[in-house]
């Protein structure tokens, strides 16, 4: 049985106004992507990992088509067709791509795969409001190469079913990381898998908000977000970047304990919220939010 980590929630540093130490941090990744690949696996029945190393990507065969949770840098489009390739299917399926908050390393290749594809693009209707008040907070500046919003064919609200062939997915809103961040959820080969879009802390910064315009109260909106996300019975954490679900150990293991799958249990998701509980009130004791 695994007895690897679960999850791993990175504490927030002092606010750095600027976007030179992140790409100093992704100067590698943003040189040469190819490096940060990940061979993509299946999860679980019909759900398949197409991320790498940096950013989660899940790619659902819905039996009408597939569907892509978030797509990544702009700069990694040839790495997720390569992916999803590799698994056997066939880009030209690609028939959605739902976007979990409004960051541009998130939705940076959907333009392309739009172009390529015709697949449609949905976003949270709050992230996308935002983005339209300004578009810097989509943290362009950050990436490795000028880029534009990708704006959604459809946005979506809190609540809402999205069906496309057997998979339902449930939109929840769960503001934090941005306003419009969302949880998704939906049934694949009998068990819960769940998803949500954002948990990182640098954003919660009482400065990063009053810089782009937003109000200083993120780190509140993020813990009424961990209750309410403690209703949801997960059975398959997702995560939004590897270390939110532990994805790269938890494949590892897979590797060397064939027929073991530590995707799969309720644990994984409990322990994300509760350390996600933990860092935030460790950030508001710290005052960063102020």
């Amino acid at each position: 049985m695994y007895q690897g980590p679960q999850a791993y929630i990175p504490p927030a540093s002092s606010y750095d106004p600027t976007a030179q130490r992140f790409k100093r941090g992704k100067k590698e990744f943003y040189e040469d992507p190819d490096r940060f690949a990940v061979e993509p696996f299946k999860i679980w029945d019909d759900l398949y990992y197409v991320g790498d190393q940096l950013l989660c990507m899940h790619l659902v065969d819905t039996g009408d088509g597939l569907l892509l949770f978030d797509c990544g840098y702009g700069h990694t489009t040839h790495m997720i067709e390569q992916s999803i390739e590799k698994l056997g299917f066939s880009c030209q399926d690609l028939r959605w791509i739902i976007v979990t908050h409004g960051h541009f390393d998130h939705f940076g290749s959907g333009d392309e795969l739009r172009r390529k594809y015709g697949c449609k693009i949905f976003m949270s209707a709050v992230d996308t409001q935002l983005l339209r008040e300004d578009p810097r907070r989509a943290l362009m500046d950050h990436g490795p190469h000028p880029m534009e919003v990708c704006w959604p064919d459809e946005t979506l609200e809190d609540g809402q079913i999205l069906q496309l062939g057997k998979v339902q997915v449930r939109c929840v809103l769960a503001p934090g990381h941005t306003y419009g961040v969302m949880a998704f959820f939906f049934e694949v080969g009998g068990k819960l898998a769940g998803t949500w879009g954002g948990t990182g802390m640098t954003s919660l910064h009482g400065q990063w908000c009053r810089d782009l315009g937003l109000p200083a109260n993120k780190a509140n909106a993020m813990l009424q977000s961990v209750n309410k996300l403690r209703r949801e019975t997960v059975q398959i954490n997702l995560g939004n970047h590897p270390p939110q679900n532990c994805t790269l150990e938890k494949l590892a293991w897979m590797q060397e304990h064939p027929g073991e799958n530590p995707f799969l249990g309720e644990e994984s998701w409990k322990i994300m919220l509760d350390l996600v509980e933990e860092q935030v009130l460790d950030f508001m004791e710290k005052g960063y939010d102020k």
